[in-house]
Order: structure tokens, then C-alpha cells, then sequence
């Protein structure tokens, strides 16, 4: 996640990583203490320890973080236009709809150039076209919704086009062995920056100009773009194919694994309807059931507490049944729609987010280092782009039709149903057989 793959548990940039059942004797023995070793008590240092010891990683580390800044804070950072109204909620819409409309057309562009070319190379063009394109932004803020969503869109091609590439980075740059702890201290800067990005915007915003502040992510592209390290991977020969013939390559591998393509369904189908649906229903429920906006407050903060936990817990822990486990975290999405389901104190509410935010990532890791451990290196771009196409790319589609469904229907069915699909997606992808271990092959059991 064939011909010319590399065998499970190995990987041409690291070192081989043991699978459970394939050593025998000393090597099984070996495992075990292993295995017992990662019980003992967690810290964050267990996720942070691959950032302090390897430079190069620190790097990827620090310009992941900036993109991941920077893309998070824009749209917060126009709302406070809106609320200055030097821009209206309208014209907010049509600024985020560009951007999002340039990230889905630069996804599968991206996954074919950085297969195609060096990954370093597409993450420094997207970085500096999105930390360049971004000023453009703050000039049309008030003057021109065209200037501002033809900028947006751009940047929107710059984030787009850096998801696979870093994705692929990460491959070249960690051993596999501490790809596990590297995506989750990854996960856990994205989680610490929502949690206090807002505060700080607020902060900031005291101090200089939202057009300012626009800029200022700007500047964090051009970290993206600069800070991170290059890495080993060489492409291949180009043979002449064309871009369509080369995406279908991508595809063609993914096929191959069919635990990515449940693992997939089972992702696009939680964040199409679960995700959509609480997004829309949390704050009418807030208000209206709640009669306060604490509880949408306090859900939200508790989906990012539960994050950062399970960041925390995944960094070390190695489940026997590791495809399995992250598809049963996944499904546990279903509780946010379900607590908004019946009128239950507001306690079961925040518990619910952070039982989700808890699962997410008990998905997202595991599910981050298997695609790079299973795919073939020269392909992992694509196949990544297609995650990321598919998973963000139908965030606003769920929304688009989540909303009319709730003025149809009423928001209890609608709730209901969404939370069957969280449950019953994830549950589906387990039964096929290679979800088990997120492998295409089951470990080869010792004699």
C-alpha cells in the first residue's frame, strides 16, 4: 500500500521493521520483550523523542507543522474580517470554496509529480506558491472577492499539492521502525495547534491587522516551503507515459491492497456523514436543546483532548490486531451523532467528542504508517493523494448535502443515520481479510 513491491515489513529507506509471528525462536522471544517493553507508562516524550533526535526529521516536523499553521488559520483569521466586517459571511464562503477547489484539483497533480519528480522539490514549489499567492489575499480583503478567491485558490493548489509530497517525505527521511511515533508526534502538532491557535489568533489580533495576520500565514508557507529536509527517494526513468496513464498507475496500486480501499470507504463514508452532520448539528443543539454555546465550546475542546490522547497512546502501543483496532477507533465517530441524538446531560455530549477524537487518531496513525510501509515507494504519493482526495475532498460535499437533508427530514433521522454509517463502514472494512494487520499478506507464521 504486485509485482516489484517490496515485502511486508521492509522498506528500501529503513530499516526492516519485525512483524508479530514472523520471527522464530530467539527473534519471537526478542518481540515479546519488545512488546512488553511498550506497556510500560507513556509520556510525550514517547512521540516527541524522533523530533529531538533526528535533525532531519525535526525539519519535516517543524514544516509539516507551518502548513498545517497556516492552512488551519486562515479561515479563523477571516472570520475575524467578518466580525470587523471589512468582509461578509458570504464572501467568506466563496474565499473558502476557492481554496478548497484548488486543493481538490492539485491532490492528484501533486501525487503524480512527486512520484514523478523529487519530493522535496513539489513540497518547496507548493509551499512558496501558497506563501506567495497569500498576500494577495489580504490586498483584495474589502476591495476585490475576486482578487481574494482567485488567491485562494491558489493557495489552495499549494496545500493541495504538499499533503501526498509530505506524506512521501515521510517515508524517505524516518526508519520504518519509528514511522509509528513520528506520524503521531506529526498528528499531535496538528492537534496542540487547534487547540491554542484560536486563543493566540485572538491574542494577536489585538496587536496587528487581520490583513497582517493573513499575511503572516503567508510566512508560514515560506517555512513549509524552505525549513524541511530533502530525501532519498529517486525516481524512476520517466518511460513517457502521460499524467492519466501514470494517476491510473496509482490506482492500479491501490487495488492492490484491499485493505487501503476499505479502509478508505470506511474513512470517506464516516467524514461524509458523521463529521458533516456534527458539524452541522452541534451548534443548533448547543443553542437550541442547551440553551448555551458552552457545550459546542466544550465538545469541540474535548474532540482535540481526546486527539492528543490518542496520539499519546498510539506513539507506544502496538495492538496484536492493529488494522482491526484503528478501524474500531474509527467507528467510534458514531457516538458524536449518537449523544446529539437524545436529549442527555451535556457531560454525555463532551464525553462522546472526546471518545471520537480519541478514536480518529487511534485510525489515523496506524493507518498513515501502513500506507507507507505497504505501498510500493514509487507510487506512495498517488496512492497517498488519493487518501487525502477522498477524505478531505468530501468533508464539504457530506456538508453540501447534509444540511437539505436535516430541513427534509429533521435532524433525529438524519442523526440516526449517520451514526449507523459510523458504526456499520468501519465494521464492513474489517471483514475483508487483509484489515486485520493493515497488510497485504498476512505475517508468514513460524514453524
Amino acid at each position: 500500500m504486485g509485482t516489484g513491491r517490496q515485502s511486508a515489513g521492509q522498506h528500501p529507506h529503513g530499516p526492516a521493521a519485525e512483524a508479530p509471528g514472523r520471527a522464530s525462536g530467539r527473534g519471537r522471544r526478542a518481540h515479546g520483550r519488545q512488546s512488553r517493553a511498550r506497556t510500560g507508562p507513556l509520556s510525550l516524550l514517547d512521540i516527541v523523542g524522533p523530533v529531538l533526535r533526528s535533525l532531519p526529521f525535526l525539519r519535516l516536523w517543524t514544516g509539516n507543522t507551518a502548513s498545517g499553521l497556516a492552512t488551519w488559520a486562515l479561515p479563523f483569521i477571516l472570520g475575524l474580517a467578518v466580525l470587523e466586517r471589512s468582509l461578509s459571511a458570504v464572501d467568506l464562503g466563496i474565499v473558502l470554496a476557492a481554496r478548497t477547489v484548488g486543493f481538490l484539483v492539485a491532490v492528484p497533480v501533486a501525487g503524480v509529480l512527486a512520484d514523478r519528480h523529487s519530493r522535496r522539490g513539489v513540497v518547496l514549489w507548493a509551499g512558496l506558491i501558497a506563501g506567495l499567492a497569500t498576500p494577495l489575499i489580504a490586498t483584495g480583503m474589502g476591495r476585490s472577492v475576486l482578487l481574494m478567491a482567485t488567491a485562494a485558490a491558489v493557495v489552495g493548489v499549494g496545500q493541495g499539492a504538499c499533503r501526498p509530497a509530505f506524506q512521501a517525505l515521510t517515508a524517505e527521511v524516518i526508519a520504518e521502525d519509528r514511522r509509528q511515533q513520528a506520524n503521531a508526534a506529526m498528528t499531535l502538532a496538528v492537534r496542540v495547534t487547534t487547540l491554542v491557535a484560536p486563543g493566540l489568533t485572538a491574542l494577536l489580533s489585538q496587536f496587528a491587522s487581520t490583513s497582517a495576520l493573513v499575511i503572516g500565514t503567508g510566512v508560514l508557507w515560506l517555512g513549509a516551503a524552505l525549513i524541511p529536509p530533502r530525501g532519498t527517494f529517486t525516481p524512476a526513468p520517466a518511460a513517457g507515459t502521460r499524467f492519466f496513464g501514470e494517476f491510473a498507475d496509482g490506482l492500479r496500486e491501490a487495488r492492490r491492497h484491499p485493505w487501503f480501499l476499505a479502509g478508505l470507504g470506511a474513512l470517506t463514508a464516516v467524514v461524509a456523514t458523521g463529521y458533516s452532520a456534527t458539524g452541522v448539528v452541534l451548534p443548533l443543539v448547543s443553542r437550541d436543546r442547551y440553551d448555551s454555546e458552552t457545550v459546542l465550546a466544550a465538545g469541540l475542546t474535548a474532540y482535540t483532548l481526546g486527539a492528543l490522547a490518542g496520539a499519546v497512546v498510539i506513539a507506544r502501543w502496538r495492538p496484536k490486531r492493529q488494522g482491526w483496532t484503528a478501524l474500531a477507533g474509527l467507528g467510534c465517530y458514531g457516538f458524536a451523532p449518537l449523544s446529539l441524538l437524545f436529549p442527555v446531560h451535556p457531560a454525555f455530549v463532551v464525553a462522546a467528542y472526546a471518545v471520537a477524537g480519541l478514536g480518529i487518531e487511534l485510525f489515523n496513525v496506524p493507518w498513515f504508517t501502513a500506507t507507507q510501509r505497504e505501498v510500493e515507494p514509487g507510487k506512495l504519493a498517488r496512492v497517498s493523494s488519493l487518501d487525502f482526495l477522498f477524505s478531505y475532498g468530501l468533508a464539504p460535499a457530506g456538508l453540501a448535502f447534509i444540511a437539505p437533508a436535516i430541513d427534509r427530514f429533521g435532524a433525529a433521522p438524519v442523526l440516526a443515520a449517520c451514526a449507523v454509517v459510523c458504526f456499520a463502514a468501519p465494521s464492513a472494512a474489517a471483514l475483508v481479510p487483509s484489515s486485520r494487520d493493515f497488510r497485504a499478506t498476512a505475517p508468514i507464521k513460524s514453524v
